[in-house]
């Protein structure tokens, strides 16, 4: 690979194996290489997966043990990155995200390779209830911790990263490993400047009728992420209290952009 703008898709899977060949399908009609991650699935998906790794264009990343989406994707990403990809696709494997949208995702990208694309999720009558209601929860509790509106969605996880910069946070910072990855990574991203646009895109629940979110666990999860955010955004509050002053230039490199 060469340091000019390549990108790859990384797809977490973890059980969801009548899904994920119509998704890589997907992928790879929009001319975009898949890194899948088999994050410690049963042996029928895992042998779906090793079918699918046999494919053009199609590699294969196992965790020896489930470690959870973040885990999961911390491992594709970082694969990637060794590979020389420049730029990795997160898209989850159960068919949830518009497949339709990956070109627009990756144009964005190519125009603007310091930023995170990150999808804005428009959601239809399947998405449960409560899970919409704590989306929302989830946004303003964000949007407290990074002093800002920035961050329009957190838990979408429909994004192209550049990897070198979100490899290192990765490796930097003890993220999440579960449900709390996705949220964590952007905050801890803002507070370091990094630039962000926003695409919308429709988002269904799921294409193979498989959930792994744990209500309990899960949101226990995510409420412990929120209070380590809390205290991170109060030993940073003078930097954010600086950031939005209206004297205060923030270098078009690191401004958030919409």
């Amino acid at each position: 690979m060469s340091a000019a703008f390549s990108a790859v898709a990384v797809l977490p899977v973890y059980n969801h194996e009548d899904a994920v060949g119509r998704v890589v399908a997907g992928v790879l009609a929009h001319s975009l290489p898949v890194i899948l991650v088999d994050d410690g699935s049963t042996p029928r998906c895992r042998e779906v997966l090793q079918q699918l790794a046999r494919g053009p264009n199609v590699s294969l990343v196992t965790n020896p043990r489930n470690l959870g989406k973040g885990g999961a994707v911390s491992a594709g990403l970082r694969a990637a990155l060794r590979a020389g990809y420049s730029h990795a696709l997160q898209i989850d494997a159960d068919g949830q995200h518009t497949l339709a949208d990956i070109p627009h995702f990756v144009a964005a990208a190519r125009a603007n390779p310091a930023a995170v694309i990150c999808g804005q999720p428009i959601f239809d009558e399947s998405i449960p209830r409560l899970r919409f209601l704590s989306r929302y929860l989830t946004h303003v509790l964000v949007w407290i911790h990074t002093l800002s509106l920035d961050i329009r969605d957190s838990m979408c996880g429909f994004r192209v990263y550049p990897l070198p910069a979100v490899v290192a946070v990765i490796d930097s910072t003890r993220l999440g490993r579960r449900m709390d990855f996705d949220p964590e990574l952007l905050v801890r991203l803002h507070w370091r400047g990094q630039s962000m646009r926003w695409l919308p895109t429709r988002v269904s629940y799921p294409l193979d009728g498989v959930s792994h979110f744990r209500m309990l666990e899960d949101n226990l999860r995510i409420s412990g992420m929120h209070a380590r955010m809390f205290v991170g955004m109060l030993v940073r509050l003078p930097i954010l209290v600086w950031r939005r002053l209206p004297f205060v230039q923030v270098p078009p490199a690191t401004r958030s952009r919409s």
